[in-house]
This record gives C-alpha cells, sequence and structure tokens, in this order.
C-alpha cells in the first residue's frame, strides 16, 4: 500500500524526535492567532532595568501566570530568556488569563519600544498559539 509507514520513514521520525524534539516535528503545523495589541505595565518598577537594553523589536516574549496578592489574574511578561519585563495590564488581563488557565499557549511580539526621558514604554501584541 502506498500510504503505509515504512521502518525507514519511522527510524527518520525517532531520529528526529531524539534530535531535536518532538517541537521540531510540530513546528509547521502551528499558527500564531493575533488576539490583541496592548503594552508591559510595571517596567517603572523593575529592579533590573538593564533588560530593557536587551529587547529588541519583533522578540518573541514569554507570557506566564502569576500567583500575584494584588493581581488575582497576573500575567508576567518575560523576555526571550526569560527575564522578567513586567505584567500585561490589569485592564487587559482578564481574557488572556482564562485562556492560560484554561491550557492555552499565549505569547506576545514586541511592537514598538519607546524611551521617554524616565520611562521606557513597550508596545506588544499578544497572539494565541494555535496547533
Amino acid at each position: 500500500m502506498a500510504n503505509e509507514l515504512t521502518k525507514d520513514k519511522t527510524d527518520r521520525i525517532v531520529s528526529t524526535i531524539s534530535k531535536q524534539g518532538l517541537g521540531s516535528l510540530i513546528q509547521p503545523l502551528t499558527k500564531e492567532i493575533h488576539l490583541f495589541d496592548s503594552y508591559i505595565a510595571g517596567i517603572t518598577h523593575l529592579n533590573d532595568k538593564s533588560v530593557l537594553r536587551t529587547i529588541q523589536i519583533n522578540d518573541t516574549l514569554h507570557l506566564q501566570r502569576e500567583k500575584n496578592q494584588f493581581d488575582q489574574k497576573a500575567i508576567l511578561v518575560l523576555t526571550p530568556d526569560k527575564k522578567k519585563l513586567g505584567y500585561i495590564p490589569e485592564k487587559d488581563n482578564i481574557i488572556f488569563s482564562r485562556l492560560m488557565d484554561a491550557g492555552k499557549m499565549l505569547t506576545a511580539k514586541i511592537k514598538n519600544i519607546e524611551h521617554q526621558r524616565h520611562y521606557t514604554k513597550v508596545t506588544i501584541s499578544i497572539y494565541l498559539v494555535d496547533f
């Protein structure tokens, strides 16, 4: 049969998974769905502001739920190397936190970085990663 999975193909799949991980196989099957544009809140409260010199437009940022005494729907925004940048603003996070709590994967990309006198405004686009 033409559609049978042969040993040769199976060996290549196993080899790819063991060398590159499962993510390399499903990567072509993922798509990002743009949900919303916002900004990163809390940048002025960063202990280490040097992290702002490492980010660039189009960087993909990690979003992570956080237990927070001030905001039960808090979502951390992390750099590509997992350093804290700030939060999704409280006024914007209710739907995103529900999606994340339901197991959906969200990411963000930097749209713009605006350095002002004593403040840096980072505008982001938020995406749902769909498989």
